[in-house]
């Protein structure tokens, strides 16, 4: 009982409703009979002082009581609103009596016998004229509603009973509308998260009809699938890739070592070299992978020191100059005017600009130019802007281009090289230095990225 989400809301609203239903009710019942007995006994109070106003006037005209026209109302509220009175002089002799009117109405069977429980009250008025005291009335009533008033309250109370009734009903459906209504973009959610659980991994939350918060759950969980998905697909292309550059080599190995265990070949030294190269390439994909490993390690330690832009500038050029006249690409490298200094790994800080820059001349055709530089627009935060004139992508591949394995244009990976870890490497010492990294690309117009260094721990 009450496991699930929607059986507890459910619960919850419905007890919260009938509480409130019974407050209302009971005050409202409460309320109004209190309302109405104040208002009988205040009808009563003018009924009685109108009597007593009509017994001053006529004593006043004949200077004694007279049954006429006085006893006419005595008799009429004793046949209507079962209000009796006994009237008695100064002297304490009963003058007017109706009393009795009930006990002969009952015997001819005109109103009902008075129950067994039924108590009356009496109430004593003086009458005066000019001052002086002429006499006594006793007002006598029954304690409690009559036949009239209280069916009046029975019919009062049916409908309150009735309201309470079908607001008990409404409150139940809609209770469980409502909470149907709440807990199916959970269900959604969980589903969805079945579905996940089995690898399928294109399950998406429709986020039409969610509550706000459950929106917001649902949009975290469709980013999670998303990001998953990308991951299931940069996987299966790294094991392709993979796959690919250990084939390459190993099978060129394979068919040089079987040429010369078979003596088709000459073990001479140009065809040792070429073993020996394709060997190298190995070496190298295995040291590449090492390196990010490396670098994603959560725990790797940096030895972070002043360092001054310009002279970083400075060492880029000297290792890179050589590399760059090779190809025919121009090396631009513009001096800070000022001195610029930040806090950093000197060795990976070299790693980072040196894979960029890297990067730059891979898609740089000859002839271009790429310039480096050092910006100081953003507070606390020394930057590094590498801006090549290269082949650029395109701005849908600008957000992954740091993930593992991914590379935008498939047609050039066996001619530049490599798996796509390069930047992974970036990103991932980035982060361990708190840095911040921003990228500028144009299809075949070029690429700018910045890397910004704290200046301070």
């Amino acid at each position: 009982m009450l496991q699930t989400l929607r059986s507890k809301i459910l619960f919850y609203l419905v007890l919260v409703s009938m509480i409130g239903i019974v407050i209302v009710s009971f005050f409202i019942q409460y309320g109004f009979e209190e309302s109405f007995h104040r208002y009988l006994d205040r009808n009563r109070e003018k009924k009685i002082d109108r009597i007593i106003t009509e017994i001053e006037k006529d004593y006043r005209k004949n200077g004694h009581f007279t049954s006429d026209p006085v006893f006419g109302y005595f008799h009429e509220h004793a046949m209507t609103d079962q209000l009796y009175f006994q009237l008695y002089d100064r002297f304490g002799q009963l003058q007017m009596d109706t009393s009795n009117i009930r006990g002969m109405l009952n015997s001819l069977g005109l109103t009902e016998p008075a129950s067994a429980g039924e108590e009356w009250h009496s109430k004593t008025y003086m009458i005066k004229v000019d001052h002086a005291i002429i006499g006594r009335l006793v007002a006598i009533y029954p304690e409690g509603l009559i036949d009239d008033e209280y069916t009046f309250i029975q019919t009062i109370q049916l409908y309150i009973l009735a309201a309470v009734c079908l607001t008990i009903v409404l409150a139940v459906v809609f209770s469980m509308l409502f909470s149907k209504k709440l807990t199916s973009g959970l269900q959604r959610l969980s589903f969805a998260a079945g579905e996940l659980q089995q690898h399928n991994l294109s399950i998406r939350i429709p986020l039409k009809g969610l509550s706000t918060e459950v929106k917001q759950l649902a949009i975290s969980f469709n980013n999670l699938a998303e990001s998953l998905a990308k991951e299931e697909m940069l996987r299966k292309q790294f094991t392709g890739d993979l796959a690919h550059e250990l084939r390459t080599p190993l099978s060129t190995l394979r068919s040089q070592i079987e040429a010369f265990q078979d003596g088709i070949w000459e073990p001479t030294p140009q065809r040792l070299q070429a073993s020996h190269e394709e060997l190298m390439r190995l070496v190298r994909f295995v040291n590449e992978m090492e390196k990010l490993l490396a670098a994603e390690n959560p725990q790797i330690q940096l030895e972070k020191i002043e360092l001054e832009a310009g002279s970083v500038l400075a060492a880029l050029g000297e290792m890179f100059l050589p590399l760059f006249k090779e190809k025919g690409v121009q090396l631009c490298i513009e001096e800070p005017a000022c001195e610029e200094i930040l806090t950093a790994d000197k060795d990976r800080l070299m790693q980072i600009l040196s894979n960029v820059l890297n990067n730059a001349l891979k898609y740089t055709a000859s002839g271009k130019t790429v310039t480096i530089s050092v910006e100081t627009e953003m507070d606390g935060y020394v930057g590094f802007r590498i801006q090549d004139e290269g082949a650029g992508m395109k701005e849908d591949d600008i957000p992954h281009i740091f993930e593992r394995f991914y590379r935008g244009d498939k047609s050039r990976d066996r001619k530049t090289g490599g798996v796509g870890i390069g930047l992974s490497i970036v990103k991932a010492l980035m982060d361990a230095h708190k840095g911040i990294i921003k990228v500028k690309s144009k299809l075949n117009k070029g690429t700018t990225v910045t890397l910004w260094f704290p200046k301070e721990e």
